[in-house]
């Protein structure tokens, strides 16, 4: 029970001092990296959201992009037609396309294990990704949706324009509960039922538990944090991208989970930053004239190989020692 206490006290005392730091840093950075912050925490989220599944249910998704875009594509309907000025408008359309979208993928595909989910999910998400980049009168097509960022606002006493150092804030407080959130979910019954079917679906089906239907809970639950994260992104970058909707986002979201840490919520965070960075740093060592996306490939193999647990596993086991 010490034991237990005191693991409880180092975890709480190391998130306060993360989430200080974050805190602080778009008052001590430059602008281009505060911003770079603020987008590795959106995709943070998205990869957190995927760790649900891929981590906790231990099924593989090549769908997340659908999510994210239907949240970007949600968001921007509500900034151009419902009301142009409301973040919180913007989050409820972005949770209902990510939801409506989820729901779907997650009747038709649940009923399928291992690579065969994982085909349907990468399927639907180009089924979404064709909608979307054909149907130019309401999505706009290739150039996708242009709007200007919404006011933060409070009830009655409070309502101002985002800037860079607010917009992190607000940012930063979403994606902190989005990870509280979840790590409750993981820790609760609930949770264990997911690792069940994670470890052996054919024996927790037989002990009686409906697999299906937390299959699909699990995957709505991911598509909604997905798509809350394709909210941000789209707030931050005022415009949303039929781009993002295509399965390479949902690889990059399946590369930060291998990186930084399968099963763990704040791997996948990490995994993302440190994959956001190496290619920042690689696009700008090689330039636009050599793919630089090659380096980075072969460290990602290196990783696979010599950090399988990924980066905070590594930290883990070397804490450990």
């Amino acid at each position: 029970m010490k034991n237990l206490d005191r693991h409880t006290i180092i975890y709480w005392v190391g998130f306060c001092v993360v989430m200080a730091l974050l805190i602080v840093a778009p008052l001590v950075l430059p602008v281009f990296w505060a911003k770079f912050l603020t987008e590795v925490l959106i995709w943070g989220l998205l990869a957190m959201s995927s760790d649900l599944l891929i981590g906790y249910t231990g099924m593989v998704s090549f769908g997340h992009s659908a999510f994210f875009g239907l949240g970007m594509y949600g968001a921007a309907a509500a900034l151009l037609i419902v009301h142009p000025g409301n973040v919180w408008l913007a989050i409820l359309f972005g949770f209902a396309g990510a939801a409506g979208a989820a729901l779907f993928v997650a009747y038709f595909s649940t009923r399928l294990r291992d690579i065969y989910f994982a085909i349907t999910t990468l399927i639907f998400s180009q089924i979404f990704y064709v909608i979307i980049f054909t149907w130019t009168s309401v999505t706009g097509g290739e150039n996708g949706l242009i709007f200007t960022r919404p006011h933060l606002t409070f009830a009655w006493f409070y309502d101002a324009r985002f800037n860079l150092t607010t917009l992190h804030w607000f940012v930063l407080a979403i994606v902190a509960g989005s990870y509280l959130f979840l790590r409750r979910v993981t820790q609760s019954p609930f949770g264990k039922v997911l690792q069940s079917i994670r470890e052996n679906e054919f024996r927790t089906r037989a002990i009686g538990y409906p697999v299906e239907r937390y299959k699909i809970v699990s995957v709505l639950l991911s598509g909604l944090f997905a798509g809350l994260a394709g909210v941000l992104y789209a707030v931050q970058n005022e415009f949303a991208a039929p781009d993002f909707v295509y399965f390479i986002t949902s690889g990059d979201t399946v590369i930060f989970n291998v990186m930084g840490g399968i099963g763990t919520l704040v791997g996948p965070i990490v995994g993302a930053g440190f994959f956001q960075l190496l290619r920042e740093l690689m696009s700008r060592i090689f330039g636009d004239q050599f793919p630089y996306l090659i380096p980075l490939g072969f460290i990602f193999i290196a990783m696979i190989i010599f950090l399988p647990q990924g980066l905070l596993g590594f930290a883990r086991r070397w804490l450990n020692r």
